[in-house]
């Protein structure tokens, strides 16, 4: 779950000076949301997404939309896409939405990828390096909140940039695609709060948010134990670390060492997924049920069969291609959204076949793409 959310109290919005600014805002959002499937006649199906009265805030008071994509792009642009790492689905699947939208755009695609979180100073220079090798916009999916802000504000210089899935720093940013961490962590503590509600026994949840040092972490700590407010349930370990499967593995493997009584565990995807084979080993998949919060294809398959309870999906494809898209308009000053993402729906098995896949999850046969010309 490689993200990092940027919220502001909600009192901002609460406040008496802001109350006639906030309603504007809000009616401003319900015409747009009119205004673009009418407007734009086009042949290309509308997206069903959601926006935020204050753009880049994701504490605003939210406004569901059906957005009209561009039919093609005015010239062959050439952009750059930066990810954090290609080492687990999520991003795939961020990479096949984004490919396709090139190609159905008509522009051409560079994708640079940094190896993982830690890697920074990586990033920095993948970024750099685009910026100056003829790419008219940057889009970052970035290991960092606030770490690239200095090197944004000098490449943006020359080229904008679009910030997709992971949350950044504002200042240069001309466009945001991502949903809000918390309110994904939430979700996933609100279905477990509903199966296990208070005054129901106590449950004891093994709890993995990611690598303590992220940006996105404290996000989603806040939204999930928030949740867990309302239910019968104990975190009674917590494990931090990157989230790669092999380092998954050896967490959850201390985790029951050192609980052997954990009901439930909690955590990302890669955890889920590393959480299947390890209670599979330790004969303990019967006894200790798994959640995740977001999916992917392993998370979809663990669902199919009974090994994963649920999971909140973000519709990874569907950003991808909002990146790509947003990224054209920038250039094209066509821009009439400068923040918005897929709503956030949960999978689990009784839903798992009706929201299937299709902006979700990229086609099975998918390798990572790195060049669209």
């Amino acid at each position: 779950m490689e993200l990092m959310q940027k919220h502001y109290r909600l009192n901002i919005v609460k406040h008496p000076f802001m109350r006639p600014v906030t309603r504007v805002l809000c009616l401003a959002l319900i015409v747009i949301g009119l205004y673009l499937p009418s407007h734009v006649s086009s042949d290309t199906p509308t997206w069903d997404l959601e926006t935020w009265a204050i753009p880049f805030d994701y504490s605003s008071p939210t406004q569901a939309i059906k957005y009209q994509p561009l039919d093609t792009a005015s010239k062959k642009w050439r952009i750059c896409a930066s990810y954090p790492h290609l080492k687990d689905s999520y991003w795939l699947s961020v990479n096949y939405g984004m490919v396709e939208e090139a190609k159905r755009l008509g522009v051409a695609l560079q994708v640079v990828e940094a190896g993982g979180y830690p890697n920074l100073q990586r990033q920095i220079n993948q970024i750099t390096a685009c910026s100056a090798n003829s790419t008219d916009i940057l889009i970052v999916g970035t290991v960092s909140f606030d770490g690239l802000s200095e090197t944004i504000l000098q490449i943006t210089e020359n080229i904008p940039v679009v910030s997709v899935v992971n949350d950044i720093a504002d200042p240069g940013i001309a466009a945001k695609v991502g949903v809000s961490w918390t309110t994904m962590s939430q979700i996933i503590g609100q279905h477990l709060a509903k199966l296990h509600p208070i005054g129901s026994p106590t449950i004891k949840v093994a709890w993995f948010p990611g690598p303590e040092t992220s940006g996105w972490v404290p996000f989603v700590e806040k939204g999930f134990r928030s949740a867990l407010r309302k239910s019968s349930a104990e975190i009674v370990v917590t494990k931090y670390g990157d989230t790669g499967k092999e380092i998954q593995l050896i967490l959850i493997e201390e985790a029951l060492e050192e609980r052997p009584d954990i009901d439930i565990i909690v955590g990302s995807a890669v955890t889920a997924e590393a959480a299947v084979s390890v209670l599979r080993d330790q004969q303990l998949t019967e006894q200790i049920h798994i959640l995740a919060d977001y999916y992917t294809h392993a998370v979809y398959r663990g669902i199919k069969r009974n090994r994963i309870i649920a999971a909140p999906t973000d519709f990874p494809v569907m950003q991808g291609r909002m990146g790509i898209e947003q990224a054209v308009r920038v250039l094209e000053g066509k821009l009439i959204v400068k923040h918005a993402g897929p709503a956030i729906k949960l999978v689990d098995i009784h839903n798992v076949d009706e929201i299937g896949s299709s902006e979700s999850l990229a086609p099975a046969m998918f390798t990572p793409t790195f060049i669209v010309k």
